[in-house]
């Protein structure tokens, strides 16, 4: 037993030794794994694409060996290149076969089923166009592309089936087939964790709004992912500017029903405390600045409820004043300490001086059409000016409210040193021609047509051309205008207009026909405040109807006049919107002397002054005055030049139905005195009304109008004696024959404004609480009017 023990250990440690001490096997030759050396490369299949252009594509060249490693990268290779469907790599002897299948060429494109988006659209964002290969990768991306167009516009159910037809010659028709499918709206919007604000009210924060089937045109009601993120700020600046500084959106979520029809969106946030403005102090580092004028400019206090706006307003604020003052390299950082037991926020505003940079240069790019030198005089700054950001964010304005452009950028770049930086300006480029045709009706004019043609940037020299004609009941006029801004490489505008009016007044009971031209040029004085000058040459010609053939108040103004007159204007506006301005006002005074030529002459002053101010919440108070006076330089004032007063001036009275009258024959004769002044109220109407675009507004309008300077005449007299046989103006009861009162005429009244897609809609009910006997009232005044 111990003895077969012994042999099995023995034998044990002598394998063990052989394993452990013996040679390692002799290496095998290598030609047992040779592969075979490529002699020859074939290509099979190709009819397009040449052999040998294949063969550049391949790892492997004739006289390497069959690495099979080697062909299989080429075999990748081949297939990037997307030319092929199919590619088979094979050895036959020493010749390395390669057989393709080549994609088929795009013979054309087509997209059927659109009818929401065109085709335009797709072009310019799908990949694939005529003559090129044809690779199901390439259509797959450009599926979803297209279907990412679709989801921009809120649809989200949108369908795109790609369909192949095949051609001769290896082409192919590709056929996008498009089902559209209905928009996903925004179904609900809804909000958790919100106790301060309502859920009503911060619908009314955000732009998306919730589908309703009142709203024809609305646009927000559908879902955009963009739009979402800006909404979600939005809210949190809501609840900053509120006091409640801790805000956060926790999440924002839009969920799609399972028919792909709605959208319902879930904010959720979390409010925190409110605070209030702690102690505000400022530090200032630059020994010219002292804290005392800078305090001076903080417009924040202790114990306001906190607002980051108005934190921001008062660096705006200091920063324009010190720019003013000179300090225009400034970096103002608010220091912020909360106090979260007390609920307050004390705020250190420190100012730093930051060293001096220069602009090196302004680089433009994008503009195809629009001239350099149009963009370059725009801007408040030049190459070589010291670095002001104010300038270059007025001057980023100036370039938008060209009109030109539909986006406009400024990007500040480094310089060559450390001192200078570049400004790089990108603009892209909108249509500037336009041709408009409208309709409409007021109370004043009647049912009106108006068509127009113009370009504001003709031969991207920033000049405007524009030819008008309208047409009503009253009024038939044709202008062709042209403006020159920058008229002599001076910040100057130069224009001409030449028209013909045709204008028939029933109220006074004469009808003009004017030719004229008009040359004005205007130029700023300041960055609000701007000086207009003007000369106007015009002839008049003034009829009247037969009856009135022998009206002492007409005749005389009956006939061909020549009027040439010099005017200025200069005026003050800073409004927030020209079309409905909630902030800021507006002043201008205006004068006209006729005598320079022509038979007419005379001295006329006018005056217009409208203020806005938001008084709480969204009411504004608006209030507005306008004036006018003429006076005759040695000769009465004709009755086409004289002030008419009336609707839609003066609302509560009919057209020219304020001021002297003759009431012989209830014509009315205008007046060379005028002043109308409105107060009113714009009254918000809550989310509904304001989605709808609708306001109401609530005013008072005072004035009056008079001073018709009329002659004495003779009651029984024939035209060739009036001169020689004169009378006062009085019936033979004592009674006056013109009345003219300069009285207070006062009318209360409310408005109702809708901004329709149709174009301003207006109904006005007023009503004359201050009137003499003679004048005319209108109670509801209506004006409609749409231009597309």
């Amino acid at each position: 037993m111990y003895k077969n023990t012994g042999q099995n250990l023995f034998t044990v440690f002598t394998l063990a030794f052989l394993f452990l001490f013996a040679a390692p096997p002799a290496p095998v030759a290598q030609e047992e794994f040779d592969f075979g050396t490529i002699e020859l490369i074939s290509v099979v299949g190709n009819t397009r694409i040449e052999a040998n252009t294949i063969a550049t594509y391949l790892t492997v060249n004739v006289g390497d060996s069959f690495d099979p490693q080697a062909i299989d990268a080429s075999l990748k290779t081949l297939f990037a290149t997307g030319l092929f469907a199919d590619v088979v790599m094979e050895r036959s002897g020493n010749t390395l076969v390669i057989r393709v299948i080549e994609n088929p060429i795009i013979n054309r494109i087509v997209f059927e089923g659109n009818s929401r988006l065109k085709e335009d659209d797709f072009v310019e964002e799908v990949e694939l166009r005529s003559r090129m290969i044809y690779t199901r990768a390439k259509v797959r991306s450009d599926v979803q592309r297209i279907l990412e167009l679709y989801r921009r516009s809120g649809r989200f159910a949108a369908v795109v089936e790609p369909k192949v037809i095949q051609r001769e010659q290896n082409r192919v028709d590709l056929v996008f087939e498009i089902s559209e499918g209905p928009r996903s709206r925004v179904s609900r919007i809804n909000f958790i964790g919100n106790r301060v604000f309502s859920d009503k009210k911060l619908r009314g924060v955000i732009a998306t709004n919730e589908a309703r089937w009142w709203k024809f045109f609305a646009s927000n009601d559908t879902y955009d992912p963009d739009r979402l993120q800006f909404d979600r700020e939005e809210i949190r600046q809501h609840y900053l500017d509120s006091g409640y500084a801790d805000i956060r959106i926790v999440s924002a979520v839009a969920e799609l029903t399972p028919d792909q029809r709605d959208f319902f969106i879930t904010f959720v946030v979390n409010e925190g405390e409110k605070y209030s403005f702690g102690v505000i102090s400022v530090e200032s580092d630059i020994k010219a600045l002292p804290e005392k004028l800078i305090q001076n400019m903080v417009t924040v206090e202790e114990g306001q409820t906190y607002s980051a706006t108005k934190v921001e307003n008062t660096v705006e604020n200091i920063t324009n004043i010190a720019g003013i003052l000179g300090f225009a390299f400034l970096d103002i950082r608010p220091e912020v300490e909360r106090d979260r037991q007390n609920r307050t926020i004390s705020i250190n505003f420190r100012v730093f001086e930051v060293p001096r940079t220069y602009i090196e240069r302004i680089d433009i790019h994008g503009n195809v059409r629009t001239l350099d030198r149009v963009i370059r005089r725009e801007f408040r700054l030049a190459e070589g000016d010291a670095f002001n950001s104010l300038r270059v964010e007025r001057s980023e304005q100036r370039l938008q409210l060209l009109g030109f452009f539909r986006e406009v950028e400024i990007e500040q770049l480094p310089g060559s040193q450390d001192d200078l930086v570049v400004l790089d300006v990108t603009v892209e480029e909108q249509a500037t021609g336009e041709f408009s045709l409208g309709f409409g009706y007021s109370s004043f004019d009647g049912f009106i047509f108006d068509t127009s043609i113009s370009e504001r940037n003709f031969l991207g020299k920033g000049q405007q051309i524009t030819l008008g004609f309208l047409l009503s009941s009253r009024r038939k006029n044709i202008n062709i205008a042209f403006t020159q801004p920058y008229f002599l490489n001076r910040n100057m505008i130069a224009g001409i207009n030449v028209f013909r009016q045709d204008f028939s007044n029933r109220e006074a009971g004469f009808e003009t026909k004017t030719t004229g031209i008009t040359l004005n040029l205007r130029f700023p004085i300041t960055e609000y405040i701007s000086l207009g000058t003007r000369y106007t040459l015009r002839q008049d010609k003034i009829q009247i109807p037969e009856q009135f053939l022998f009206n002492p108040f007409l005749a005389e103004s009956v006939g061909n006049n020549t009027t040439s007159s010099i005017g200025y204007s200069i005026s003050y506006i800073n409004l927030d919107d020209f079309r409905f301005p909630t902030k800021g006002q507006q002043i201008i005074f205006s004068q006209d002397f006729a005598g320079v030529g022509g038979n007419i002459r005379y001295l006329r002053s006018s005056l217009e002054a409208d203020l806005y101010r938001p008084i709480t919440g969204e009411w504004v108070v608006h209030v507005g005055l306008e004036a006018g006076y003429i006076k005759g330089l040695g000769q009465r004032v004709r009755i086409n030049d004289r002030f008419f007063l009336g609707n839609p001036r003066f609302r509560g009275f009919d057209v020219a139905g304020v001021g002297p009258i003759d009431t012989s024959t209830g014509q009315f004769l205008g007046g060379n005195i005028f002043y109308v002044a409105t107060v009113g109220v714009l009254i918000p109407l809550g989310d509904f009304a304001e989605e709808l675009g609708f306001q109401l507004s609530a005013y008072v309008d005072a004035g009056t109008l008079y001073n018709a300077e009329l002659p004495e005449f003779l009651i029984n007299c024939v035209p060739d004696e009036m001169q020689d046989c004169r009378i006062p103006l009085f019936f033979d009861n004592g009674d006056p024959i013109v009345r003219d009162s300069g009285a207070l005429r006062v009318a209360v009244g409310i408005g109702l404004i809708w901004d329709s897609p149709f174009g301003p809609v207006r109904l006005d009910v007023a009503m004359a609480i201050l009137k003499q006997p003679f004048d005319r009232t209108q109670t509801i005044q209506f004006n409609v009017g749409t231009r597309f």
